[in-house]
Formats: structure tokens, sequence, C-alpha cells
């Protein structure tokens, strides 16, 4: 069987506004040109998974009941724009949170990859062919330690940050300009 490409997508700062610690689905707002990024990819051939880390979980701020409830309504706004994500995977876990079950040092947390690579296990996917989108260091570094080219989307929060990171193939201003340039190589 044929393995598939992938597109690994960050939720906060990537797809969504970043609010820290998003809580609640009704402060979900999509980020410009999300949807008409996604769907270039998708009319490419790219699987979209989105991988993010979710420490408010194991932080107290919020719980993984609803978390999924967020990442439904994510879903919903995207389909509501045209496009589908394929998968969504996310890690709870963060060694200083206060909620036991969660307070530990996994290989999910990104920058380790293990999100991309179960994704890649489930869904076929070649690494090698797939890219990781994110706006911080440890996006791009998971990206890298799955064996994924790398793309930052440069904004306010990262910008003094760009030129000492590590593992970036792309600097880009969104998502569309990703897909445009990935679909084109």
């Amino acid at each position: 069987m044929n393995k598939k490409r992938a597109v690994f997508l960050d939720r906060d700062g990537t797809i969504v506004i970043h609010e820290p610690y998003l809580s609640s689905p009704d402060q979900l707002k999509l980020l410009p040109n999300v949807a008409e990024g996604i769907r270039l990819f998708k009319e490419h051939g790219y699987l979209a998974i989105v991988v993010t880390n979710q420490s408010g979980v194991a932080r107290g701020f919020f719980d993984e009941e609803h978390l999924v409830l967020i990442h439904k309504k994510l879903l919903h706004m995207l389909k509501d724009e045209g496009v589908e994500i394929d998968d969504i995977y996310y890690c709870p876990h963060y060694t200083e949170g206060v909620v036991e079950k969660y307070k530990l040092d996994c290989d999910c947390r990104k920058p380790k990859p293990k999100m991309l690579l179960n994704a890649a296990k489930k869904h076929n996917i070649d690494l090698t062919q797939s890219v990781m989108i994110g706006d911080s260091e440890v996006d791009m570094l998971a990206g890298k330690n799955a064996g994924c080219a790398c793309v930052l989307i440069k904004n306010v929060c990262n910008n003094s940050l760009v030129s000492t990171m590590a593992g970036i193939d792309y600097v880009v201003k969104d998502l569309l300009e990703a897909a445009r340039i990935l679909t084109q190589r």
C-alpha cells in the first residue's frame, strides 16, 4: 500500500488565534486564510492532522471533556469553511501539572515526536514526505524529530526568536502561504 503524506498542524497560533489556555469552544477563532491553506494541501493529496500540546489539562485549567468539545467545535468551524481535518492528536501531560494523572514526563509532548509517529503508523504516512507547521520552536523540533520538513508561521509572539530557532525549512506569514510554497515544490 502506498504511503501517504501529511501536513501536521499545531492548533494555537497556527489554525486558531492563540488564547493562553483556551478552555471554552466559544473562545475559538480561526486565523485568516486557514481554511484556504488546508484546502490547498488536501487538493494536493495531503492528510491534515492536528498535533497540539494541551498542558492546560495537567495544570487543572480545563478537563479532557472540555478539550474534546473544543476540538469538536474546531472541526465544525472548519467543515463550515469546506475543509476537513483527518485526525487530532493532543498531549494533556505536563511535569509541573497539578492534576496527578497528567503530571508526567511523556513521549507525546512536543518537541518529542510521538504524536506524529502515532499518526504516521495509524494513517500509513511517509514522514519524509510530510510537513510540520507551527508557530513555536517545540513545533519545529517535533517535526525535525519525526523526520518532516518544518514551516514556521511568523507572528508577534515569535518574531524575535525566528533567527535563533532550529530546524526551520520555511518561514511564512500564514497557512495559505505555506500551502502555496509546499504544493508547488
